[in-house]
């Protein structure tokens, strides 16, 4: 299965979303753009969880532009992609790579969002590209977590450290920034154990291990991800408002998009919060991490939407 008809896969519950709640709206002749159509078209767009101020936009500018005419559902979908895609716009480059010495990655998220495998996924994909990377496994909590960062790291020609269990989190990353340096790695990135949003006092500990990788290197960490369950909802705009407060998170690894998703909330996120997707998981293989494309994502949303017959617009 190719990277695209992935991505249809793990989108097709918000496919089936806008099939049967908006497409439907239109009949096969056309409908009348008015007060009552805008509204329900509203409410269909908000169940993709996109949230209430990008479905209020996409709704204006369907009225704005089709207001007291007869349209059918293609019109008004190109209007609806055109929106989506100016909403998730952002620059292509999804790793900030430092100018010199290693870059540090460092990587956060909710118990279960799936961040150990998105970590061994995008180690892999930079080893690919030719650089050598170090996994550092800052959840000293989880013993399962250590074997299986330690048994990827193996598999994927990375090199590994970690701490004691139940040791200081800010001290493995300290020395696997260390590392790095002494080593001359290209890359370093650093896991974190799961926690909830709402845990003040674990999420104060993220800002403790950011601090120790800046003693080592002041610009650093150079990215702050955040792995968020694509099947999470609204939920994912408070981890990433909150997880923002304590890293000043870069960019989100959205995991896990394998067709319970809904896959609005990506679009609540960059409205609402503002921090870029930079990667999408759409499988369990080394190789299933794709760098996010507002485009290939858009067209994924309405992949099976657009092969409806065609509806030429009348005025009224």
């Amino acid at each position: 299965m190719g990277l695209f008809d992935q991505l249809k896969q793990g989108l097709q519950k918000t496919t089936r979303l806008l099939k049967t709640d908006v497409r439907d709206l239109f009949k096969a002749d056309g409908r009348l753009v008015d007060e009552d159509l805008l509204e329900e078209l509203l409410e269909a767009l908000v169940l993709t969880d996109m949230g209430i101020k990008p479905a209020q936009a996409i709704a204006q500018k369907i009225g704005s532009e089709y207001r007291g005419r007869v349209v059918g559902w293609e019109a008004v979908l190109e209007t609806v992609k055109d929106e989506l895609n100016k909403m998730l716009s952002q620059e292509e480059s999804p790793i900030c790579f430092a100018e010199q010495g290693p870059t540090v990655i460092l990587v956060a998220g909710v118990n279960g969002a799936g961040k150990t495998t998105s970590i061994a996924k995008l180690a892999k994909r930079l080893i690919d590209e030719g650089k050598s990377v170090v996994l550092g496994a800052g959840d000293t909590f989880r013993a399962a977590a250590v074997e299986q960062l330690s048994i990827w790291a193996g598999r994927i020609g990375a090199t590994f450290i970690q701490g004691e269990p139940g040791s200081d989190p800010a001290s493995v990353a300290y020395r696997t920034v260390e590392a790095a340096i002494t080593n001359q790695l290209d890359v370093c990135i650093i896991d974190t154990a799961g926690r909830l949003q709402t845990q003040k006092n674990l999420m104060q500990e993220l800002g403790k291990i950011k601090r120790s990788i800046a003693k080592q290197i002041p610009a650093a960490p150079h990215e702050s991800l955040l792995v968020i369950d694509a099947t999470t909802g609204q939920n994912g705009i408070s981890q990433t408002t909150h997880f923002s407060d304590a890293i000043d998170c870069t960019g989100i690894v959205l995991a896990k998009l394998d067709g319970s998703a809904k896959g609005g909330v990506v679009v609540a996120i960059r409205d609402q919060v503002g921090v870029p997707v930079k990667f999408i998981g759409v499988g369990e293989k080394f190789d299933d991490l794709a760098v996010f494309s507002p485009t290939d994502y858009v067209n994924a949303l309405f992949a099976d939407v657009d092969d409806q017959p065609a509806v030429k617009s009348t005025d009224t």
